[in-house]
C-alpha cells in the first residue's frame, strides 16, 4: 500500500468520500420515512363544547388513516413525520381542512368545527334546538350499568337542582320540587315538563294533581339513549309545565347487542328481569324489550309493588337523509302503600317509620303509547320532522291523608279515578341559512296535545266506594306555534337566539254529579324567550350568557269552568346569567337566576277544593362543575342555593314553602379499568320550611350516598351490584304539614307528615350480553 501512486490514494480518497456521502444520505431518507409523532387533540363546536364522532381522515405522501373523535371530542392517531393534509367532516357539520408540515408541533391540537344544525337532529325524535350551557346533557352510561329498583333512583342521576321525593312509598308518581317551588306531582307552580321520546308524561285535569308524571313508571332504564335537561323555560319548542325547566328522555332505536338479559334481586323481596332483542335488520333499527320488577320494600304492611313494561321500537332508514319509526310503550303498576305517617307518633315511639295506619292505601295503572316519527334532511341541512301519538292510560289510587279528621265514622279514605286518551303531533322544521353572511338557524313548529278525560273522586272504606264527591268528563286541547332564529355573529365568538311562542287551550267539562258546573272556556298566551351567549377568546375558553323566557302551565279544566274569573293559565319569568368554562379535563359553570310567578289558581282533587297562590319570586345562585381527576377517575357535583323565595305584596312577608332552599350532589365515577366500573353518588337536601309564616316549622334535610358496581366477567357477562343509602341515614323523603285525626275521638293536630326514606338496600345482578352485531 505504501508504494501506491499518488493518483491512485486520490482516486481511493474520493470513492471514499462518496461512500461516505451515500451512506449519510440513505441513513438519513430511511430515519425521515421510518420516524412518527401523534396527531392528538380535540375537536370543539364554535361554542366550545366537545364534538364527537367527528371523523378525521389524515392524508401524507405514503398514504392515509382514518380516525374518530370520541364521546369527549378527543382523537389520537400515530402518523409518519411527513406533512400532513387533515380533514374533519361529519354529519351537519362543515368540511375543514388543516394542512400540517413536516416538523410542525401536532399534539394537543384544538380543532374547531361549524355545525350546519345541532347534532340532536340526527335522531327521529323532535329536540330542543340550544346547546350548552343552556342545556344539561346526561348520557346513556349510568343507565345501562345501574341496577335501578325505582323511578326516584332514575330521577335521582339527573341533579340539576332536581329534588325528587316518593310519596308513598314507590307505587305513586313522585313530588317535585326545584328552585324553592313545590310542584307537587310535576304541574304546579310554573311545572316540570318531562318527555319520552317527544311525548309529554305531564297529565292534566289528573284525577290525584294537575301535571301528574305517575306514566314514568312505564320507563325502563336500560333503554335510555341520553337525556336532556332545560334549565329554564328558553326554547319556545316546549309550552305547557315548562316554568321551571323541562326534561327530555330520549329512548335507544337500537342495542349493541341482539340479545341482552339482566336478572337482579335484593333487600326487601325485591326482584327484577329485563329483557331485550334487537335484530340485525339492512337498512332499519329495532328492538323489542320486557320489564318486570317485584317489591315489598321496607314497610311493615308489604309494598306487594308489581310493575311490568314492553317496550318497543321500528326505524326504518329511506337513504342516508329519511327516517320514519314507530314506538310503543305499554305498562302496569300495581301497589299498595302505608302513605304519609304523622311524625310526632313516629319521635314518640308509638309508630313504627316504616308502620301505616290505614293498610288499605295504594293503587293499579295501565298504560299504553303508540307513535309515529318521520324525518326528512335535505342537502342544503334543511331538516323536517313530524311525529304523532295515541295514549291511553287507566288510573284508580286509593288514599288516606287525614285518617278521621272529616269522617270520624268511615274515615277519610278516597278513591281518585282517572280514565283518558290523549292524542298528539309536533312538527318542526329547522332551516340552516346565512343571515348578513352569518351562520344561521331558523326553527318553525308546531304541537297539538288533546285528552279526553274520565275523572272522579270517590269515598271509599277498605278500598270499597260508598260516595261520589266529584265525576266528571273533561275534554282539554292545547295547539301551540312557535318560531326560533339563533345566529353566530363576530367569528363565532357571539351566539344570539330569540323566539316567540303561542298557545291556546280549550276547556270543556260535563260535569256528572252537579251540572251547573259544567261548561266550556278558553286561553291564550304569548311566549317570548331570548338567550345570548358570548366567548371573549376560543383561547380563553369562558363564555359570558344571559337566558330569559316566559313559561306557562295551565290549570285544572274543573277550577277553570267552576271559576273562571281565576288565571287560567299561570306564567314564571325566568332570568338567568352565568359564566361556562371547558377546558379539556376540567368544565365548570356558574348562573344566577330570578323567578317571577304570576297569580296562580290549583284545583285540589283531594276535596274539590281551590288554592289561590298570589304572585311569587324566588333568586339564588347555582354552581356546577366536572373534572377528569385521572385516566379512570371523574369528579362531578352541583349546588343549588335559592337565597329567598316568598310572596310578593305581602306584608308581613309570607314565604314559599314546602320546598329546600339547598339541593346539592356529588359524584366520583371510576370507568374503563379492566372491565371495572364503579360510582359513589351524594345528594344533600337541607331542611325546609312547611309553613310560610312560622319558620320553626320545618322538614328535616337528607345526606345520602349511593354505590353501584359493575364488573365484566367475560366479554358476553357483567356483574353488577348496587347500594342504596350506603350509610343507612334515616330520614324522611317527602313531608308535608297539615291537620289530622288519628282515631275516633281523637284530638284535631296540625303536624308534619312524611314518608321514610329507604334504608340501607343491597341488590346484585347479572347482565348477559349475546349476538353481538
Amino acid at each position: 500500500m505504501a508504494g501506491l501512486p499518488e493518483r491512485t490514494w486520490s482516486i481511493v480518497a474520493k470513492h471514499i468520500t462518496l461512500s461516505l456521502l451515500l451512506f449519510c444520505f440513505c441513513s438519513t431518507v430511511r430515519a425521515q420515512v421510518g420516524a412518527t409523532r401523534t396527531l392528538s387533540g380535540v375537536v370543539l363546536s364554535q361554542r366550545n363544547e366537545a364534538a364527537p364522532g367527528v371523523t378525521i381522515v389524515v392524508r401524507y405522501l405514503s398514504g392515509e388513516q382514518e380516525g374518530e373523535s370520541d364521546a369527549e371530542g378527543n382523537f389520537r392517531l400515530v402518523v409518519p413525520n411527513e406533512p400532513l393534509t387533515v380533514q374533519f367532516s361529519g354529519k351537519s357539520i362543515e368540511p375543514l381542512t388543516k394542512n400540517i408540515g413536516a416538523g410542525v408541533p401536532t399534539e394537543n391540537l384544538q380543532i374547531r368545527i361549524t355545525y350546519v344544525v345541532p347534532p340532536i337532529h340526527e335522531s327521529v325524535v323532535i329536540q330542543a334546538t340550544g346547546l350548552d350551557p343552556t342545556i344539561d346533557r346526561r348520557n346513556d352510561t349510568v343507565y345501562k350499568g345501574t341496577l335501578f329498583n325505582r323511578d326516584d333512583q332514575l330521577f335521582q342521576t339527573l341533579n340539576a337542582g332536581i329534588n325528587a321525593g316518593q310519596h308513598e312509598g314507590g307505587g305513586k308518581s313522585l313530588e317535585i320540587r326545584r328552585f324553592g317551588f313545590n310542584l307537587d306531582h310535576g304541574g304546579v307552580s310554573g311545572g316540570l315538563k318531562v318527555l319520552v321520546d317527544g311525548v309529554q308524561q305531564n297529565q292534566g285535569t289528573q284525577g290525584h294533581g294537575q301535571g301528574y308524571l305517575g306514566q314514568l313508571k312505564s320507563l325502563t332504564p336500560e333503554l335510555v339513549q341520553d337525556v336532556s335537561i332545560l334549565n329554564g323555560p328558553f326554547s319556545a319548542q316546549y309550552g305547557d309545565f315548562s316554568g321551571l325547566g323541562v326534561v327530555h328522555i330520549r329512548l335507544r332505536e337500537s342495542l349493541p347487542e341482539q340479545l341482552t338479559l339482566r336478572v337482579q334481586g335484593g333487600s326487601f323481596n325485591t326482584f327484577r328481569t329485563f329483557i331485550a332483542y334487537s335484530p340485525e335488520l339492512a337498512g332499519a333499527d329495532s328492538f323489542l324489550a320486557y320489564e318486570g320488577s317485584r317489591t315489598d320494600g321496607p314497610f311493615l304492611n308489604p309494598l306487594r309493588y308489581k310493575r311490568d313494561n314492553v317496550t318497543g321500537s321500528y326505524t326504518r332508514h329511506l337513504g342516508e337523509n329519511a327516517a320514519f319509526g314507530f314506538k310503543f310503550n305499554f305498562g302496569r303498576n300495581d301497589f299498595f302503600s302505608s302513605g304519609q305517617i304523622p311524625l310526632d307518633e313516629v319521635a314518640a315511639g308509638r309508630l313504627d317509620r316504616f308502620g301505616n295506619l290505614n293498610p288499605f292505601g295504594g293503587g293499579r295503572v295501565r298504560t299504553g303509547v303508540l307513535a309515529a316519527y318521520y324525518r326528512k334532511e335535505w342537502a342544503s341541512g334543511d331538516t323536517l320532522k313530524v311525529d304523532a301519538f295515541l295514549g291511553r292510560s287507566l288510573f284508580d289510587l286509593y288514599s288516606d291523608f287525614t285518617f278521621f279528621l272529616a269522617d270520624e265514622v268511615n274515615g277519610d279514605e278516597i278513591q281518585q279515578h282517572d280514565s283518558r286518551l290523549q292524542e298528539g303531533a309536533n312538527v318542526q322544521y329547522l332551516h340552516p341559512h346565512k343571515l348578513f353572511g352569518n351562520p344561521a338557524l331558523l326553527t318553525v313548529g308546531g304541537n297539538l296535545h288533546a285528552s279526553q278525560i274520565s275523572v272522579g273522586l270517590s269515598k271509599t272504606a277498605r278500598r270499597d266506594p260508598f260516595e261520589a264527591v266529584t265525576s266528571a268528563l273533561a275534554h282539554v286541547t292545547n295547539s301551540a306555534g312557535y318560531v326560533q332564529q339563533a345566529v353566530d355573529l363576530l367569528d363565532g365568538h357571539l351566539h344570539v337566539e330569540g323566539g316567540l311562542r303561542f298557545d291556546y287551550f280549550r276547556f270543556a267539562v260535563d260535569d256528572r254529579l252537579y251540572p251547573p258546573q259544567s261548561g266550556t272556556q278558553g286561553a291564550g298566551l304569548v311566549q317570548p324567550k331570548f338567550n345570548v351567549a358570548y366567548t371573549p377568546s376560543h383561547r380563553f375558553p369562558a363564555t359570558f350568557y344571559f337566558n330569559y323566557g316566559r313559561g306557562i302551565s295551565s290549570q285544572d279544566a274543573r277550577g277553570v269552568v267552576q271559576n273562571p274569573s281565576a288565571p287560567k293559565v299561570s306564567t314564571t319569568d325566568f332570568y338567568q346569567a352565568g359564566t361556562a368554562h371547558n377546558l379539556k379535563k376540567f368544565s365548570l359553570s356558574t348562573d344566577f337566576f330570578l323567578i317571577d310567578r304570576s297569580n296562580e289558581q290549583v284545583y285540589i282533587p283531594d276535596d274539590g277544593s281551590f288554592d289561590f297562590k298570589g304572585p311569587s319570586r324566588s333568586y339564588g345562585f347555582e354552581v356546577k362543575t366536572s373534572a377528569r381527576l385521572t385516566r379512570h377517575l371523574t369528579f362531578n357535583g352541583g349546588l343549588t342555593q335559592v337565597s329567598n323565595a316568598f310572596y310578593r305584596g305581602t306584608l308581613p312577608r309570607v314565604y314559599v314553602d314546602s320546598a329546600p332552599r339547598t339541593v346539592g350532589n356529588a359524584g366520583l365515577t371510576f370507568s374503563g379499568y379492566r372491565g371495572f366500573d364503579a360510582s359513589l353518588g351524594y345528594r344533600h337536601v337541607g331542611n325546609y320550611r312547611l309553613d310560610g309564616e312560622d319558620v320553626t316549622i320545618r322538614a328535616s334535610g337528607l345526606d345520602v350516598i349511593d354505590l353501584s358496581v359493575s364488573k365484566r366477567l367475560r366479554r358476553w357477562v357483567d356483574f353488577n351490584l348496587s347500594v342504596d343509602n350506603l350509610t343507612n341515614k334515616r330520614y324522611f323523603e317527602t313531608q308535608n304539614y297539615f291537620e289530622s285525626r288519628l282515631r275516633r275521638g281523637g284530638p284535631v293536630v296540625s303536624r308534619i307528615h312524611g314518608t321514610p326514606g329507604y334504608p340501607f338496600g343491597l341488590t346484585v345482578g347479572l347482565t348477559l350480553r349475546l349476538l353481538g352485531k
